[in-house]
């Protein structure tokens, strides 16, 4: 089993609904959803294009996937989530835009959130003791040789390359889009989530996914709301 610490917006949320359903998969229910329909792109090329992000479900990663180390619990992990949460308040994002990364597109901030990126390096710091250490096939997968030094070191220190200072927020929405392909995919995906984008997301939860066997889709277990009681209820 492994676990990892996410931003989604509430279950409820257009932007989260949107985004579950051009995946595919609604990562609250676990439930299959069936592709929008978007004129100019095909329901097959949705799911072929989306079969990467489908299995993690719409999410921003802030701690990857770890497994537990030893001696650690879920129930343990559980109680010091709602803690640490307690003590970080609650803000809202940058205005969310499609981007594309590299041959993939996601949606991320247009703008730094020195906020975000201090929650991050947080989350990925507190909740390392709860991680096993990776295994040499782990750590093979990561490919270290392509790793720049920063990333390499993160890559052994905290069991992922692309954190702290490597650190790029975004909320995946395809895997690899072929290099033809990629201009029509722009357009269509900045017309489908155009409408959920106008007003920036907070973050009011840190949610904990959930992969119950290797393979399996990762699910929200449960969410975690930021900031004190006392403070959210003056919010």
């Amino acid at each position: 089993m492994r676990y990892a610490i996410n931003f989604t917006p509430p279950a409820s949320d257009p932007l989260t609904l949107a985004a579950a359903q051009w995946l595919g998969r609604n990562a609250f229910s676990g439930e299959a959803m069936e592709p929008p329909a978007i004129r100019g792109l095909g329901l097959h090329e949705i799911a072929f294009n989306t079969a990467v992000p489908r299995r993690y479900g719409f999410h921003g990663t802030l701690k990857p996937p770890f497994r537990l180390a030893d001696g650690m619990t879920e129930a343990l992990l559980l109680r010091n989530l709602m803690h640490f949460s307690g003590q970080h308040p609650p803000f809202r994002l940058p205005k969310l835009d499609v981007v594309r990364l590299g041959n993939r597109f996601a949606l991320a901030p247009v703008l730094p959130c020195e906020q975000l990126h201090h929650l991050a390096g947080a989350v990925v710091q507190h909740f390392d003791v709860f991680r096993a250490s990776l295994t040499e096939a782990e750590l093979e997968r990561a490919d270290p040789g392509r790793l720049s030094a920063a990333q390499f070191s993160n890559l052994y220190r905290f069991g992922h390359p692309h954190v702290m200072d490597e650190f790029r927020f975004h909320m995946t929405l395809t895997g690899p889009v072929g290099p033809s392909e990629i201009p029509r995919f722009d357009e269509m995906l900045r017309r489908y989530f155009e409408p959920f984008l106008e007003r920036p997301p907070e973050v009011l939860n840190l949610a904990l996914f959930v992969e119950s066997e290797p393979g399996a889709p990762f699910v929200v277990h449960s969410l975690h709301p930021l900031g004190s009681v006392s403070a959210r209820r003056i919010a």
